[in-house]
């Protein structure tokens, strides 16, 4: 923390106590008057500094300093999830506006204030969905890029090359340059047989992460909703609360099945820390009319 006279240095108490001081004895240009404005500068810089008036203007100004962080870490946060809700294919950005709305029924059910700490959770949990939803989309890109080629096939015919060439060069057949060549050729495919089950291994993991996201993509869509229920059917404040806070809690499981994807890592971030309220990143306009409509609307012009 930077020493208090430096604020009140740069403070408009300190401009003032100078003109009252300083600069009147330098008006008056008597020497007394002087020696007594100056005086009472220093001791205006013994004491103004801890007076509750020049404390509480700090106390404002660092509260603005912090409203500015807040709102420059929401911006970034809400310009990197609409991002990466933009980046959802059309089926899963309707599935997570589709939640939004849940969560907007259990504020309006739920809750009397727009500043209510559950919702703040409810928020927690729609960030935690849109990850999902994110993970699912790479990893069924991946999936289908794959798709394209036989990859079980391709590893066992390289396979069985592999341990032809084995053969072959064990046998020690023709002429040393043949040989060599052989050897050489033995190591070339040895080594794409190796990038192969590589990759044939990365395929078996992303089915086996594909299907542990959508699950946990369903039990959180679930909890959610059953959030609602309870906020619809029972009006009672506590046991609401005690079911978000349930909820919640299981982030933690899921957020550590996310972490043990390397490669996503980078989605492990949390809602920034701010007295305003992120929002559930509700859909601002009318659903996109469908692609295939398009043309049809095209001809009835």
């Amino acid at each position: 923390m930077k020493p208090r006279w430096r604020e009140f240095l740069a403070s408009p108490h300190h401009a003032v106590l100078a003109m009252a001081t300083l600069g009147l004895g330098f008006i008056s240009a008597e020497p007394l008057y002087l020696i007594a404005g100056a005086t009472a500068y220093v001791v205006g810089w013994m004491f103004v500094p801890d007076m509750p008036l020049f404390r509480r203007y700090l106390e404002k100004k660092n509260e603005g300093a912090q409203r500015v962080v807040e709102q420059n870490e929401l911006a970034e946060f809400n310009a990197r999830r609409n991002a990466l809700i933009e980046g959802l294919t059309t089926s899963r950005r309707d599935r997570y506006f589709a939640l939004t709305k849940v969560c907007k029924d259990i504020e309006e059910a739920a809750t009397d204030t727009p500043d209510d700490p559950r919702l703040r959770k409810l928020e927690e949990l729609m960030w935690t969905f849109l990850r999902l939803l994110t993970i699912e989309e790479s990893v069924s890109e991946f999936l289908e890029t794959e798709a394209r080629e036989d990859l079980p096939a391709l590893v066992a015919e390289a396979r069985e090359e592999v341990e032809r060439l084995r053969a072959e060069v064990a046998a020690k057949t023709g002429s040393a340059s043949a040989q060599e060549t052989r050897e050489r050729l033995l190591t070339s495919r040895q080594d794409r047989l190796e990038t192969l089950e590589k990759r044939a291994d990365r395929l078996e993991t992303a089915h086996a992460n594909l299907a542990l996201v959508v699950s946990e993509q369903e039990r959180l869509e679930e909890q959610i909703k059953l959030i609602r229920a309870d906020s619809i059917a029972t009006r009672n404040a506590g046991a609401l609360t005690a079911r978000i806070d349930a909820t919640v809690e299981n982030l933690e499981h899921t957020n550590q099945l996310l972490s043990q994807m390397d490669q996503f890592r980078d989605l492990l971030t949390d809602l920034p820390i701010t007295a305003q309220r992120t929002g559930f990143g509700e859909r601002t306009g009318p659903p996109p009319v469908p692609a295939k409509n398009a043309p049809r609307q095209q001809q009835k012009t």
